[in-house]
């Protein structure tokens, strides 16, 4: 098993009374950056949720708020800090990025799927890329510190997204269109890009993304997993690839969203049937199938290189970005 995992995404179920708790399948010295809205949540909603979060997270004892980079890496407890998968929770007041900054909000993306006030999403069939305001989101982000993530955007506004920020981007849970095609992939042009930025592709372990979504396929996903790893160690260079593997603690709760919200999840989500996931056990190795350093392991990346991947490179570029 890794000695440091950064998990640049997961989500609890999105409501207050969600188990923090269940983080606790992370081992102790993990990194998490925990989901608290989407497009259907307003202001008042994420707000209400990440403060319910941080009061449960500071009453377990067992995990750290994050504030600032130095917050990371007691081995004795979970570095805990949080994201949101859409600018519509800011409300359309860009000094709200701010509030939720305080709040341990450490990354944010503008569009989750569909067009929004801040650009295009993944599944959009017209890629009009990042609007004014979206541009001014991508500034606000830079100057309060808080990573621009691309996940969920559009091509186009990915590449929008790499071109106007003046700090490293990411993406915090995609994977490569050229290994698995499915919009929620993203292209090697957009990937180059973020990488020019100086950023970091989070990999995630959602079935559909990567082409094994089979009940039994939990090996394949780990091994499908670390192809997209050597893939994009290849095309961009070791220190642009990390860990987002987008495991929900909340797997039939959005299963059962994707059939009732098909505005939000059309056929490309729901015709391989209900998701599957690669939970932290399986990517640890701490259950029945290898875990993805020992896979890559097997493939060659020695312990550095293993390390820079799980952890090292999403630390490297928030101690870039984030503001104490």
């Amino acid at each position: 098993m890794p000695p440091f995992l950064w998990e640049q995404h997961c989500c609890l179920p999105l409501v207050p009374s969600a188990r923090i708790a269940d983080l606790a399948r992370y081992p102790l010295g993990s990194y998490l950056s925990v989901n608290v809205g989407y497009s259907p949540h307003s202001t008042e909603d994420s707000l209400k949720l990440v403060r319910q979060y941080r009061a449960d997270a500071l009453a377990d004892g067992r995990f750290r708020l994050v504030h600032s980079h130095s917050d990371i890496g007691d081995p004795e407890t979970i570095a805990l800090a949080f994201d949101l998968e859409d600018s519509g929770p800011l409300g359309g007041d860009l000094d709200n990025v701010a509030l939720f900054y305080e709040l341990g909000v450490r990354s944010m993306l503008p569009t989750y799927n569909s067009a929004n006030k801040a650009g295009s999403g993944c599944l959009d069939a017209e890629d009009t890329g990042l609007t004014a305001f979206g541009r001014d989101l991508v500034r606000t982000l830079n100057e309060v510190g808080m990573f621009v993530d691309g996940s969920h955007c559009s091509r186009r506004t990915g590449l929008d997204l790499a071109t106007h920020s003046q700090a490293p981007m990411i993406y915090s849970h995609s994977n490569f269109a050229a290994l698995w095609e499915h919009p929620r992939n993203i292209t090697d042009e957009q990937a180059k890009a973020c990488a020019a930025t100086g950023g970091v592709i989070g990999l995630n372990g959602v079935g559909i993304f990567l082409g094994h979504n089979g009940v039994g396929d939990a090996a394949a996903r780990v091994e499908a997993m670390a192809d997209h790893v050597e893939y994009g160690v290849e095309l961009v260079g070791l220190e642009h690839i990390g860990i987002g593997s987008d495991y929900s603690f909340d797997a039939d709760d959005f299963n059962d969203m994707l059939i009732d919200h098909p505005e939000l999840f059309p056929e490309s989500y729901t015709k391989w049937g209900p998701l599957q996931w690669v939970p932290p056990e399986d990517l640890l190795g701490t259950s029945g199938v290898p875990g993805l350093d020992e896979v890559l392991a097997r493939r060659g990346f020695d312990a550095a290189e293993r390390a820079a991947v799980f952890g090292g490179n999403f630390s490297r570029v928030a101690a870039q970005v984030w503001r104490d």
